[in-house]
């Protein structure tokens, strides 16, 4: 049992190997780009300021910035304004679609610039990051995919640990097995794109229906050929989730991670399964030897315990600032996890409904 443990744990070192990070360096090509930030925004007023903000003080300046209003009823709209942004008060959303996409599609309609570079509303830059993304961007072409790093304030948000892991390693793009298997999905609180390639292939109209329209966005860019291309953030761009609440935490995460396990490929989905199985089962031996049977091995088991631990911290690290403590806790993100996705599946079921900052999502 002991060694098909230690085969579980050394298959989290397959999964997230090696995650890229943007140029340090931006290239000079970079200046003549001509482009358009859209922010899709929904009862944002806790976030937007900081996102308008840093993008205001780039040392490459976007064309634009336009916020989609999607029917908010705090102060979005007030903020994008004072801010400077172009402000699009969402029209009404279409049957067959969800409020991202629809938000996404106005906002590309009414751009003028030749490259659009979408940001989620909870997401923020540093000065260089925009350089950082265009320069990226113009080494790779196709649709660039970012998945910024996490910066969390309170301890609830810390037990987003493993969704945060599995996002990223759900694509494949950072595995040892990559490029033997094709990547899938995209990150989407920032992604960049010719606009009018976006446009010829339908955009976010190809994801109209999907709560992770990035998924959509990314197959559609395949589908015709054109590339698919990931890094990670750290030192570049950063978001805060769900910074208004355990209960927000839960319903952002319920509403779609059933849909995005869907898109992982076989081989990547039987290493996570394989992984977070390793991890759980090594909790609960330590925990039996601890508390009912002394003559488990428990020295064995509990150096499994630390080699999960500092693995995740060594994962870790490069998406959030989780801390060490996070990961020596481990079974409580990851429980939090396991019960967060059968909800998720639920809902995918149809027992049940989703919700998002007021919406019901079907």
């Amino acid at each position: 049992m002991i060694w098909l443990v230690l085969i579980f744990w050394a298959t989290g070192f397959v999964l997230l190997w090696k995650i890229p990070l943007l140029p340090k360096s931006a290239s000079s090509d970079i200046l003549g780009l001509s482009i358009s930030v859209i922010v899709p925004a929904r009862n944002e007023g806790q976030t937007l300021n900081r996102l308008l903000m840093s993008l205001r003080s780039q040392v490459v300046a976007p064309k634009e910035i336009i916020v989609v209003d999607d029917h908010s009823s705090d102060d979005t709209a007030s903020i994008a304004i004072a801010n400077g942004a172009v402000l699009i008060p969402s029209a009404p959303v279409p049957e067959g679609w969800l409020g991202k996409p629809w938000a996404c599609w106005q906002g590309s309609e009414a751009a003028l610039g030749d490259v659009l570079i979408f940001l989620d509303a909870d997401t923020y830059l540093e000065p260089k990051g925009f350089a950082r993304i265009l320069s990226a961007y113009k080494k790779c072409g196709g649709l660039l995919s970012v998945q910024p790093f996490h910066t969390m304030e309170k301890h609830y948000e810390r037990l987003s640990a493993f969704f945060n892991i599995i996002t990223m390693a759900g694509t494949g793009a950072f595995s040892l097995l990559c490029p033997n298997i094709n990547p899938r999905g995209a990150f989407g609180p920032c992604l960049v794109c010719p606009r009018q390639d976006y446009l010829a292939l339908g955009g976010h109209y190809q994801a109209r229906h999907m709560v992770l329209e990035s998924m959509g966005l990314a197959e559609a860019f395949k589908r015709v050929g054109f590339s698919v291309s990931y890094y990670g953030g750290k030192g570049a761009v950063y978001f805060r989730m769900y910074p208004d609440g355990f209960r927000s935490m839960v319903e952002g995460f319920s509403r779609g991670f059933a849909e995005g396990a869907t898109a992982i490929s076989i081989p990547m989905l039987v290493l996570i399964v394989a992984w977070v199985t390793g991890g759980m089962s090594v909790a609960r031996h330590v925990v039996q030897a601890l508390l009912t049977t002394p003559d488990i091995p428990i020295l064995a088991w509990t150096c499994l315990y630390a080699g999960f631990s500092l693995q995740l911290h060594w994962m870790l690290r490069r998406i959030g600032n989780f801390g060490l403590l996070t990961c020596m806790l481990y079974p409580i993100p990851s429980l939090f996890f396991v019960l967060v996705f059968f909800h998720s599946l639920l809902l995918k079921a149809g027992i049940g409904k989703a919700s998002w900052k007021g919406r019901v999502i079907r």
